[in-house]
């Protein structure tokens, strides 16, 4: 299955390191960040895990869960779990899927059998979901190359303000920079909803201040 952004993403019912999931009743009314990992006791994946868990209270400060997924058991997660505590320095405080009949992993298209890691795993996919179940992003990184998080924050907090503001965010933006106004509002009209200042650099690329800060 191919998911595209936009689509709504497929519910499922699924073991988890925290027990069985159901993942729309799970995720409620929350965005969601699901990523995927080739497979317990792997080193890069278990640096992952623990940044993540440092991270939580960030992704909850934008009503955002965090859930992994690897095709090993339940079980074998707990003693995952240990490992990553111990060496990361960190409490795993967040539920990892226990996908071994690859279900969710067939689902979202997790497995590209043309990748280095072979037709049976997952590759590093990583989905942001919003509270419609609507797909907003979607990256996939191969398995020798760890995932940037603060990267999955910082477009957090760029679909959450371009929801609700006539704005989209340029290159390298990060929270309190200024944003692009969109093409689809007058110079004109854009000086009366954006107050802080709108600065015509071309008739077609217009900076504002972020109208939330």
């Amino acid at each position: 299955m191919t998911l595209r952004l936009g689509d709504i993403v497929p519910d499922f019912q699924q073991d988890s390191s925290e027990g069985p999931i159901s993942f729309y009743e799970w995720a409620g009314t929350s965005w969601v960040v699901l990523f995927s990992h080739p497979a317990d006791y792997t080193p890069v994946c278990t640096t992952e895990l623990g940044e993540v868990a440092r991270l939580k209270a960030e992704f909850e400060q934008r009503n955002a869960k965090v859930i992994a997924l690897s095709v090993d058991s339940a079980e074998s997660h707990t003693g995952w779990i240990q490992d990553i505590n111990e060496t990361q320095k960190t409490t795993v405080n967040y539920p990892i899927l226990a996908d071994g009949d690859r279900k969710v992993s067939e689902l979202y298209g997790m497995i590209h059998p043309n990748s280095s890691t072979g037709n049976t795993l997952t590759v590093r996919s990583v989905f942001i979901i919003d509270p419609n179940k609507k797909l907003r992003l979607t990256l996939t990184y191969p398995a020798s190359t760890g995932r940037n998080f603060d990267e999955l924050l910082r477009v957090l907090d760029s679909l959450q303000l371009t929801d609700n503001y006539s704005v989209a965010t340029p290159a390298n933006w990060q929270d309190g920079g200024d944003c692009v106004v969109v093409p689809s509002i007058s110079t004109e009209d854009a000086k009366q909803r954006f107050p802080k200042g709108v600065t015509e650099v071309k008739p077609y690329l217009r900076m504002t201040p972020q109208p939330n800060k």
